[in-house]
């Protein structure tokens, strides 16, 4: 299995596993703060891994690292991608679902949440060019179909008229998608950056800004061992599940990654299952629609004669086809790692997905 796809498998997996941990504080937490201490709980959480990481690599006796760092750090052009995409996705995403469940009910928001995965690949096929093809558009239908079952309830049963006449509400919820769906296509930009770099930065800034919205708001705080809990939730359902989506963008790019994303739901659900809820009457037809719209994009093969243009840029790498160059520094072996190297032009033909070097036209 490509490793790009086992990273976003994963990242649903987190993600969807976190939902139900979230559900139960959201009785006693109100909504905008519950947000603004999640994204906190995930920044906070990969900001303590990264120190903890550079601590280990200064520890008496371990030997020094010979060979450049595995991920490269962000560099100033890729700020303002990242700024535009902690404003939509961090920022203005959260607080238009916020605004959006003030008037419509949780299953009918539920699944127009669905609409994120749709969006992200309708922008990332025509404003970010990326290729696809009717195998890949139905493996995507058939997933976000899926979602939609497993979120199905019967008080959602004005769900079609709500998205023919769509209310202020509607449209709050379908705004927030489309923000998630354009930070989702932003990040991308700068994925080949250090992944927990990135996820921490989004994290503590949209954080910050959710939590002074909410105290400007004059929101009430839970009390501290509820804090403690929502960032521990915050961590491994925000925070990781970020990190891996971001490694998942490099290889993927945006549209497939945001196609298997859209399998958290059924995660969710299995762990609610495993918490001792009722399944849902749609659960085994929303999971087959998704295994189907999955095994429709394992078994793509996009293959075609193409061209690698000249470049120098920097990236996590291995000496692969696309990288056989030559190191002016001592190197050890190691790999993957992470360096500035020159591309010359390549002309081959091959299996690919639309990652760092294939982003080209068809």
């Amino acid at each position: 299995m490509n490793r790009g796809i086992l990273y976003a498998l994963l990242a649903a997996a987190t993600f969807g596993a976190s939902t139900p941990f979230a559900k139960l504080l959201v009785g006693s937490v109100a909504p905008l703060a519950l947000a603004a201490l999640l994204y906190l709980g995930s920044g906070l959480g990969l900001l303590a891994l990264t120190l903890l990481r550079r601590m280990l690599g200064r520890l008496p006796g371990r030997p020094l690292q010979r060979a450049p760092a595995t991920a490269v750090h962000l560099r100033p052009a890729d700020l303002p991608w990242l700024a535009a995409a902690i404003a939509f996705g961090g920022v203005a995403g959260p607080v238009l679902l916020m605004v959006g469940l003030r008037s419509l009910s949780g299953a009918t928001a539920s699944l127009l949440l669905n609409m994120e995965g749709v969006l992200t690949s309708l922008l990332a096929w025509c404003v970010f060019k990326e290729n696809f093809d009717r195998r890949i558009l139905l493996g995507m239908l058939l997933i976000v179909a899926g979602g939609a079952v497993l979120a199905w309830q019967p008080a959602a049963a004005g769900t079609l008229l709500t998205l023919a006449t769509p209310g202020w509400g509607a449209l709050a919820v379908l705004g927030a998608c489309l923000c998630w769906a354009i930070d989702n296509n932003l990040t991308r930009k700068v994925a080949d950056s250090d992944a927990v770099q990135i996820a921490c930065i989004k994290g503590l800034a949209a954080g910050a800004v959710n939590l002074a919205i909410a105290l400007t708001l004059h929101t009430p705080m839970p009390p501290l061992p509820t804090i403690a809990a929502i960032g521990v939730v915050g961590f491994c359902g925000y925070g990781l599940s970020l990190v891996l989506f971001v490694l998942a963008l490099r290889t993927l790019g945006s549209a497939r990654s945001g196609a298997y994303f859209s399998a958290a739901p059924f995660v969710g659900v299995t762990v609610a299952l495993l918490l001792g809820e009722s399944p849902a009457a749609g659960f085994w037809l929303g999971g087959a629609l998704m295994a189907a719209g999955i095994a429709l994009h394992l078994t793509e093969r996009h293959a075609h004669p193409h061209t690698h243009l000249p470049q120098t840029h920097a990236h996590s790498h291995r000496h692969d086809a696309h990288h056989q160059h030559q190191h002016g520094f001592d190197w050890d072996g190691v790999e993957p790692h992470a360096h500035a190297h020159a591309h010359e032009e390549l002309q081959h033909t091959h299996a690919h997905f639309p990652d760092t070097h294939h982003r080209h036209t068809h």
